[in-house]
């Protein structure tokens, strides 16, 4: 048997992102699920239409780190639920357009007060530390 190098996962950083991005994904996603029966990539896709206007599924997939499929699949369940409408690009028959119906629009002044409480919730719980946190974050995003 070969000796490892030391090594502490509990304070590996990129492990650790996953960890507390994934939970805290999960405690959102309980809540909206319990009331809308949403998936956590139906809630990306919606808040990145909502957010955004008329975006395509590249621009989904680019903006929240999901595969195309993932974020496809997702937009065709909207579709079916009346919550999304796709139109297809004039220019690229290729692209699709994805927009909030009047339904999702409903749904998301529902969802987004839901989110902006969630929100709220860990900027408590995190306290003074919080800005150093949004700080760190955005300098990671800005360098990947």
């Amino acid at each position: 048997m070969t000796d490892l190098p030391d090594f502490d996962l509990d304070r590996f950083t990129p492990y650790r992102l996953a960890v507390v991005a994934q939970k805290t994904s999960e405690g959102l996603a309980r809540l909206y699920r319990a009331k809308f029966g949403i998936s956590i990539p139906e809630w990306r896709v919606l808040v990145h239409v909502a957010h955004s206007g008329n975006v395509s599924v590249r621009d989904i997939e680019a903006r929240v780190a999901m595969e195309k499929s993932k974020a496809s699949r997702a937009a065709s369940r909207l579709e079916a639920a009346g919550y999304i409408t796709k139109n297809a690009s004039k220019t690229d028959r290729r692209l699709v357009s994805i927009s909030l119906t009047a339904k999702g629009q409903v749904l998301m002044a529902e969802l987004l007060p839901m989110a902006q409480a969630y929100q709220n919730d860990l900027e408590a719980r995190l306290g003074a530390d919080f800005d150093a946190l949004e700080k760190g974050i955005d300098r990671l995003l800005d360098e990947t």
